[in-house]
């Protein structure tokens, strides 16, 4: 999160409208090209030379700066990716986190490039690369924590306000140490959560640790916890984020996971998450069969 974020609905709202164009005029292209099989997404792609990427607008993973630019590790990543596959234009489609999925089933993009958590109910409606970094959670709380929260259960045994993402892993594992879903905050991103933390709507917000430390680097009034693993059924979770593809694009993914491999093991990929606040303790040999089980 070390660039700035996303600072209102209108530029949202404008790479949405603008890649609905492109994206249609791509689907166009794509049907009227008949030497291209219509199952063979990797070639569809190389002949339409451009790739749609569904995105959520949340920094570090996907965003748009306050210079208008199109951001973030996993774009940064597809760029380089997938001009390696012969597709050099990569053009972003933003949408609600919980709408990555649906939206990429229905064809409104070709891959979800969000940073999204690879799991066992999403495995069972997309594939996924092998996932780029590994992730504890963290908390936004008060400067000193004054509940003293650190981990899910200390949030059930203090009877905090809790509040975390749209969409987010965090919403299970609080139910898990068995808050009540009914009463967990579900708020936009991690900007509202710090907002709602400073304000004193909620006592913690819950995210992943790298977006947690980011957000509030800058706050007077809140501060994040040290990365801790939620828990479970009695296992510790590391969470690792990935790129999502169709069920059907199996030779597309596994082109894409060629080239994140090669990189993995150059160093190349460390140093393009790295400027997004990326550390090494969160490079990973997970798998995404592993994060599927």
């Amino acid at each position: 999160m070390a660039r700035t974020p996303l600072t209102g609905s209108i530029r949202r709202r404008t790479v949405l409208l603008g890649t609905a164009a492109v994206g249609a005029f791509g689907a166009a292209g794509a049907a009227g090209c008949s030497r291209v099989p219509s199952g063979d997404a990797l070639a569809r792609l190389k002949s339409q030379r451009t790739v749609r990427l569904g995105i959520a607008g949340e920094v570090p993973y996907g965003y748009v700066d306050d210079q208008g630019e199109f951001t973030g590790e996993a774009p940064e990543l597809a760029r380089v990716i997938f001009k390696r596959l012969g597709i050099d234009n990569v053009q972003p489609v933003a949408t609600d986190f919980a709408s990555l999925i649906p939206g990429l089933n229905s064809q409104q993009f070709d891959v979800v490039s969000a940073g999204m958590y690879i799991n066992k109910e999403r495995c069972e409606q997309v594939i996924f690369a092998d996932p780029e970094y590994q992730m504890l959670d963290a908390f936004i709380v008060r400067k000193g924590n004054p509940k003293n929260l650190h981990t899910y259960e200390d949030v059930v045994k203090a009877k905090a306000k809790f509040a975390t993402g749209t969409g987010y892993a965090e919403i299970e594992y609080a139910v898990a140490a068995g808050f009540p879903e009914k009463d967990i905050v579900i708020l936009q991103d991690q900007v509202a959560g710090l907002n709602a933390v400073e304000s004193g709507r909620v006592d913690v917000f819950a995210g992943t640790a790298l977006t947690t430390r980011e957000v509030v680097r800058k706050s007077r009034k809140a501060e994040a916890t040290e990365p801790f693993a939620a828990v479970v059924d009695g296992e510790k979770k590391i969470d690792g984020g990935g790129f999502a593809f169709r069920p059907t694009d199996t030779e597309l993914r596994d082109a894409f996971n060629v080239e994140i491999h090669k990189m993995k093991k150059s160093g190349e990929l460390f140093r393009i998450l790295r400027p997004f606040g990326f550390t090494k303790n969160e490079m990973t040999a997970l798998t995404a069969k592993e994060l599927c089980r």
